[in-house]
């Protein structure tokens, strides 16, 4: 239920490059009290009468001890003054000898929300779009300001600091993100300037430094849809793998994981993840081109399985074992075949798919995947298409235009919207056993 009582931080305009002043956010409030006894306070603040009548300001105390007196307490109501009380209300006080007092609460510039002191800073022709959306990622929160609002940067992220403890560092996107490695310039607009990040996701915790390297902390939701995909024993390659977000999970999961980037710094944080997470016995990394990469993993998975490699297991699971006694779990079964190749660079996957036919048809032991069968292919894209059935035309072109043959059987999976024009997708399909022809 709403107050009576209206409150919003003082106006306080402030000019580009102007410092913010927290005191200018100090607004003191009249209400109106009844001075009770304290032996009383919880009968009467739970009774239907007063109930109702109590202060509905967030985050302020209805009731209060004045000034040291243990025999009496003052519970706020939710009217400025005795005048704006329902006479029903003022008579009901007399009735039971309760003192109508005027009291005033003091809210600081801790009290107001963030978007309240912005509105109260900002100018007002900017108000109607005022910015309020930001991704944060672990100490860090990210903004995507507008020109206009660049003027106000270190304001807003100031305010963004304040209201947000969690919070050591804020910055803006200074520049589009680069095409070879997928991060963007950025400034610090408040905070310390470190963008080196902790994030835990799907029970792993990864380490990277933000400015240096690709990650979306909006993707979680998809890392573990194509997890849940994968079975314990999988082999995985992770085309795009970045710092690791698909990568490690699957390696959690008892999958065995060869993981590629072409920046240097996603891979060394995707090695430094690795062990932290204990999985670096199950994750090899390397630092290719995807193309090469796609040919490398092919070839690596006939030549240098993976062997020897321990499931893991659970602090439960090694607790009975030990209790019981018992060996050893078997080895993850050797797999010289790849079950899953997951292409996680939906600005341009979808042209990665012709590495796929030099790849297979330069492969020695071709008939291991006449036994095994082929792999899956999970490729994220871009589409301008907004209406579903559309989107499924326009990538399934694309992605058979650059396989250079038809694909059976396409699965489409909605990501998300990236922009207003612009949605991704997830296409997966098996790759075609003539891709060997």
């Amino acid at each position: 239920m709403a107050s009576n009582i209206s409150v919003s931080p003082p106006v306080h305009r402030l000019q580009p490059g102007e410092q913010l002043d927290r005191s200018a956010f100090s607004l003191k409030v009249p209400v109106v009290g009844l001075r009770i006894p304290a032996a009383r306070t919880t009968d009467i603040t739970r009774s239907s009468e007063f109930k109702r009548q109590l202060l509905k300001l967030p985050k302020v105390k209805t009731v209060l001890q004045e000034n040291g007196d243990e025999e009496f307490r003052v519970i706020l109501l939710d009217y400025s003054t005795q005048d704006a009380m329902p006479q029903d209300l003022v008579e009901l006080a007399q009735t039971n000898n309760y003192d109508i007092v005027q009291h005033g609460i003091d809210l600081e510039y801790d009290y107001w929300t963030a978007n309240e002191i912005l509105r109260s800073s900002l100018p007002e022709d900017l108000l109607e779009d005022m910015p309020t959306a930001f991704t944060i990622t672990g100490h860090l929160a990210h903004y995507n300001l507008r020109d206009e609002y660049l003027p106000y940067k270190h304001l807003i992220g100031q305010v963004t600091l304040d209201k947000n403890k969690a919070l050591r560092t804020v910055v803006n996107k200074t520049d589009n993100i680069d095409t070879t490695f997928r991060f963007f310039k950025m400034e610090t607009i408040a905070g310390e300037s470190d963008t080196v990040v902790e994030v835990n996701e799907s029970g792993c915790r990864f380490k990277f430094d933000f400015a240096k390297v690709y990650w979306n902390s909006r993707l979680g939701t998809e890392h573990e849809r194509l997890v849940s995909l994968f079975s314990s024993g999988d082999l995985i390659a992770d085309v795009f793998a970045g710092v690791g977000p698909f990568a490690i999970p699957a390696a959690r999961k008892n999958c065995l994981v060869l993981a590629n980037d072409l920046n240097p710094s996603s891979t060394e944080y995707l090695s430094r993840n690795s062990i932290d997470n204990k999985v670096e016995d199950r994750v090899r990394v390397t630092t290719m081109d995807g193309r090469a990469f796609i040919k490398h993993a092919v070839q690596e998975a006939i030549d240098h399985p993976f062997e020897n490699i321990l499931p893991l297991q659970s602090s439960s699971q090694r607790a009975k074992q030990a209790r019981l006694k018992l060996p050893p779990p078997d080895p993850l079964p050797v797999q010289r075949t790849i079950k899953h190749f997951v292409m996680n660079l939906p600005a341009t996957a979808l042209e990665f798919l012709d590495a796929f036919r030099p790849a297979f048809r330069s492969a020695t032991n071709q008939e291991l995947y006449n036994t095994n069968g082929m792999p899956t292919i999970h490729c994220h894209c871009f589409t301008r298409e907004l209406e579903k059935e559309n989107a499924e035309v326009d990538i399934l072109k694309r992605a058979e235009e650059a396989l250079g043959m038809s694909i059976a059987n396409p699965s489409f999976h909605y990501v998300r919207r990236v922009a207003p024009n612009k949605d991704m997708y997830c296409l997966s399909f098996v790759l075609p056993r003539t891709i060997m022809q």
